[in-house]
């Protein structure tokens, strides 16, 4: 007989009732927990009188528990004993002692092979169970995820630096040709007033979703106007977000080469290295190796750092306009008779505008993100932005169209020389920064066709890999079928940029509210996007159809 059971034959009683004893009698009945390599395999309990151990007695067999207890002990049997000092450890694994195995000596776990004894029931302790405090704290817990307040917020001037960024993109190389396009005058007086309509609509959408109670500019126009709505703006934006890959690719093309032959002049003498100042090639290539592998992310936030990179090459696309145009050799300069007040391209100048202000697929992004987003605050961040914007589109303007007048092209870096290094330099920023926006692009798009057409069904990689090439590959196709910035600028100008700027807002606006001056405001507004709309395109595609580019330098 073991131990345990010679104790439990000397104390029947099985109760901690004497409480007489002390520390030092009781304290081995404290160690009697076996460990899972104890030699005992089972144990029995007292009998009543008259019958046999385990309750085989004749009738009903009785349990231990409902045996009398003498002298009104508690009916707990104390069968459980743990050390004075057990060791804590992990639940996940490591050592641990005897306590972390349990026997359960009920009636209900009887020995059919061997009658008369009763089974113990050995059962290791719940291992491998996490309290929700560790497993919170080893996850990566975010607790922006569940919690809007604790989202975080941006102030007044990171907001204001996030919506400048927004405007000043590749639009703005684009500038110069509008006012060729324009004029001198005109193309100065469309500019501002393009900014103070872009400037109100801008802010018009944010009203449009308080007074809907919706949180995209997709809801906005689905609520407003239904499927046909819905329709709309994702045309609109996917026609935005897609001219702006086509846009990035024809950049590509007209910096890299030219960067690639000034710095290495023999380089189109080599085999295979002539591709490298191929415009077509350099397409090809860049594109497909760099561009395409970052559209397949997922995720938009690795592409983060590509916004940075945007802003410094502005700035230095900038002053490279401001510092060269004062060292373009006579030749390369064109004339401005006949282009100082106005000019027949009235309407395409308008798109390219507008192609380089819409931002209005992130306003209400921006709103969200301010520590106080009231409508005041949301309104002095948008002035202060596009008034930045349209100093910076001015400057580029005025220092390039001055400088090149009819000769000016849709890009205006390549009316520079080849050899002027500081030039050289803002293309080289300005094609890498294309190379790592376009995939941006590719993200809105993509999203766009998942949201129209899959709404409701979760991610699919086949889906993901077949959409994300499609884009890449038919961009970069319409972009070796053109070499005319200008173009891409004034087709998708025209088009999603006018939709986006004077259309949807202020139609939304006019079903929202009630009829008061704003609102006849609102109709002249959509009336004018509109007719610019229907004018520009028919003039851009008859261009297109006839030919007549403004750039004759493909390579």
């Amino acid at each position: 007989m073991s131990e345990s059971q010679k104790l439990l034959h000397e104390h029947p009683d099985d109760s901690d009732s004497d409480r007489a004893l002390e520390p030092k009698e009781r304290s081995p009945a404290r160690h009697l927990s076996p460990s899972p390599g104890s030699s005992r395999q089972s144990s029995t309990s007292p009998a009543p009188p008259g019958g046999r151990p385990n309750g085989h007695g004749h009738g009903k067999r009785q349990s231990s528990f409902a045996q009398p207890r003498p002298q009104g002990a508690p009916r707990t049997p104390n069968r459980v004993h743990f050390d004075d000092d057990p060791v804590r450890r992990s639940m996940n694994g490591g050592e641990t002692r005897s306590e972390d195995w349990i026997e359960m000596e009920g009636d209900d776990y009887m020995d059919d092979d061997a009658p008369g004894r009763e089974r113990v029931q050995r059962l290791p302790l719940l291992t491998g169970i996490e309290a929700p405090s560790v497993t919170v704290a080893e996850e990566a817990f975010n607790p922006e995820d569940h919690l809007e307040s604790a989202r975080p917020r941006s102030g007044m001037r990171s907001a204001f630096m996030n919506m400048a960024n927004s405007i000043i993109g590749a639009g703005i190389i684009g500038q110069p040709y509008a006012f060729r396009n324009a004029g001198l005058v005109t193309g100065t007086i469309l500019l501002i007033g393009l900014t103070i309509t872009v400037d109100w609509t801008i802010r018009l959408i944010v009203i449009n979703s308080k007074l809907s109670g919706t949180d995209s500019f997709q809801a906005t126009v689905e609520h407003c106007f239904g499927k046909s709505g819905l329709v709309a703006i994702s045309l609109a934006q996917w026609l935005f977000a897609f001219g702006g890959m086509v846009a990035f690719c024809v950049i590509v093309g007209d910096t890299i080469p030219r960067v690639m032959d000034a710095l290495f002049p023999s380089l189109s003498d080599m085999s295979f290295l002539w591709l490298l100042t191929n415009r077509r090639a350099i397409i090809i290539i860049l594109i497909l190796g760099i561009s395409y592998p970052l559209s397949l992310y997922r995720d938009i936030s690795k592409l983060a750092k590509a916004s940075g990179l945007a802003l410094v090459s502005m700035t230095i696309i900038i002053i490279t306009v401001i510092t060269q145009s004062f060292r373009v050799p006579a030749e390369s300069r064109g004339q401005l008779r006949g282009s100082i007040l106005i000019h027949s391209g009235l309407f395409e100048s308008i798109g390219v505008i507008s192609f380089a202000f819409v931002c209005h697929h992130n306003s209400l992004l921006i709103y969200g993100s301010l520590r106080k987003p009231t409508i005041d605050r949301f309104s002095r961040v948008t002035h202060y932005s596009t008034g930045i914007s349209l100093i910076a589109c001015l400057i580029m303007a005025l220092f390039g169209y001055l400088t090149f007048g009819d000769k000016t092209l849709g890009n205006v870096l390549n009316n520079f020389p080849n050899d002027n290094l500081m030039v050289n330099i803002a293309r080289l920023c300005f094609g890498l920064n294309m190379l790592t926006t376009l995939p941006l692009e590719a993200f809105v798009c993509r999203e766009v066709m998942n949201n129209y057409w899959f709404p409701d069904e979760p991610y699919h990689p086949n889906r993901h890999m077949i959409f994300t090439t499609s884009l890449v590959v038919s961009a970069m196709t319409l972009s070796l079928m053109t070499c005319d910035l200008g173009v891409v600028f004034e087709l998708f100008g025209a088009t999603s940029a006018c939709a986006l700027a004077y259309i949807l807002p202020p139609l939304c606006y006019i079903k929202l509210s009630k009829k008061s001056s704003k609102t006849y405001v609102a109709m002249g507004v959509v009336a004018f996007g509109c007719a610019v709309m229907a004018i520009s395109l028919f003039k851009t595609m008859g261009k297109m159809a006839g030919g007549a580019s403004s750039e004759g330098q493909c390579s």
